[in-house]
């Protein structure tokens, strides 16, 4: 019995006689009509589910083609148009995966300019078209026509359906349709579907694309309001931002770093609840009244958040934050350099010494702003060894949904200490590569290093 006839079409099929639908049609061709017509609205309605199912565009189109194969196809592949208008062949799905190896076929195809291959006329075609006969390689007319009568070829094709991948107005690519068995050819009657087939294909593509534009679009607007960080000095700075692939790549994580009239460096760190453009929007927002209220006048770090509280609690009421603002100064040229700093909510500092020494600064603490505007902000005091690194940092850095947070924070301490001697553009590329595996949130982390005894003014890495 044939895939596609159901149990009551062999029942009739058995009858003693042809029962009439009328017009001379009898009840079974009726049936089988239905049974056609439902199996091909089953194939459009779990093909809709594969392209729905994730918005990543290769993953959603090689769902699509195992949806296709067997049942429509016995090999079906996919080839996508990328910015420069070169064809890329995303898929290629067979039905014997032993007669072709993963990934052999997939990859970029030669010029689709002029070529007589069929993917390349079906860039140009409004629907899809028949391929009924395959001819023999060596009357390929062109490297792109080659490749895809090899291809045919070597998959034992006998006919084939070719459709452009179309979406506002746009080609995105072609689908193509292979079948082996001449008793199971492709032929005209199944072009519609095909055609609606490739048009959800291509509005799967269109959408992803359109989110991960947008993905990036909000991502650049994030890194475009975080600042430059100062370039002379006799501090090392570097700092390091990475959106969270899992949510929509931007959110209130940022770092700040500048120089105070009298010379003293202003580090800041912070976290506006949300994972989205209000929260970055937002960030940018206090960012900015934390630098006026800093540059205003030089005041003790908790009292520099005391007035930021207030300030949002007046123009921001409801929104929260978590924050850290220091002072990294020498009092005078024959003393070490000296960390002032407040925590409003926020994981404490990191120090690290030279010599591998890790703990976090726990002093200087209060809750989070926005919470309270009257809360007592105050501010703790931490002299810093000679090559010694300060680290703030978003809980991004140490969070893990499947742990709790000591051991997130263990982690940390673990890496900064092997990380100490390292170049600190290294030491930050490390602790993130090392710390940051999930992608649920996104961090900020700035860094400072103090020079060796008697070192000369050092040059901050942007």
């Amino acid at each position: 019995m044939p895939p596609e006839q159901s149990e009551y079409d062999g029942k009739a099929a058995r009858a003693d006689g042809p029962e009439q639908g009328g017009e001379g049609t009898s009840r079974y061709e009726v049936d089988r009509e239905v049974q056609h017509a439902l199996d091909r609205l089953t194939l459009l309605i779990n093909a809709s589910e594969a392209l729905a199912s994730t918005l990543d565009v290769e993953k959603a189109l090689r769902r699509l083609c195992r949806t296709l194969v067997p049942g429509l196809a016995d090999l079906c592949a996919v080839d996508l148009l990328d910015e420069q208008g070169r064809l890329h062949r995303l898929v290629v799905e067979p039905r014997d995966a032993e007669k072709i190896s993963p990934g052999v076929y997939e990859g970029m195809l030669p010029s689709a300019e002029g070529s007589a291959a069929s993917c390349a006329r079906a860039l140009l075609a409004a629907g899809p078209a028949l391929v009924p006969g395959m001819r023999p390689l060596h009357e390929a007319a062109d490297p792109l026509h080659a490749r895809e009568l090899e291809f045919f070829e070597r998959t034992a094709a006998d006919t084939a359906v070719v459709a452009p991948l179309r979406a506002r107005r746009q080609v995105l690519g072609v689908l193509t349709l292979v079948r082996t068995e001449r008793d199971a050819a492709l032929d005209a009657d199944s072009l519609p579907l095909v055609e609606e087939l490739a048009h959800r294909a291509a509005m799967a593509v269109d959408n992803a694309r359109l989110h991960s534009e947008a993905e990036h679009t909000a991502e650049r607007l994030q890194r475009s309001l975080l600042p430059d960080l100062p370039t002379e000095g006799p501090l090392e700075l570097a700092a390091r931002y990475q959106p969270a692939v899992a949510t929509a790549r931007v959110g209130g994580d940022w770092y700040d770093a500048f120089v105070l009239n009298d010379g003293a460096m202003a580090l800041i760190i912070g976290d506006v609840a949300g994972h989205d453009l209000r929260a970055a929007v937002t960030m940018s927002q206090m960012r900015n009244m934390l630098r006026g209220i800093a540059c205003d006048r030089k005041e003790p770090p908790g009292k520099i958040l005391a007035r930021l509280a207030a300030a949002t609690h007046i123009l921001y009421p409801n929104q929260t934050l978590t924050c850290i603002y220091a002072l990294v100064e020498k009092l005078s040229p024959d003393k070490p350099w000296q960390l002032c700093y407040a925590v409003a909510g926020h994981p404490a500092p990191l120090l690290v010494t030279y010599e591998g020494e890790t703990r976090f600064l726990m002093g200087g603490r209060s809750m989070l702003l926005g919470m309270d505007p009257d809360e007592y902000r105050p501010d703790a005091k931490e002299t810093l060894p000679p090559r010694s690194t300060v680290l703030l940092y978003t809980d991004g850095l140490v969070e893990r949904r499947e742990e709790g947070l000591e051991r997130g924070m263990a982690r940390l301490r673990q890496h900064a200490a092997a990380l100490a001697r390292e170049p600190l553009e290294t030491f930050c590329d490390e602790l993130l590569d090392a710390l940051v595996s999930e992608g649920t949130d996104d961090v900020a982390l700035v860094a400072v290093r103090t020079a060796a005894p008697h070192a000369g003014p050092a040059v901050a890495t942007p």
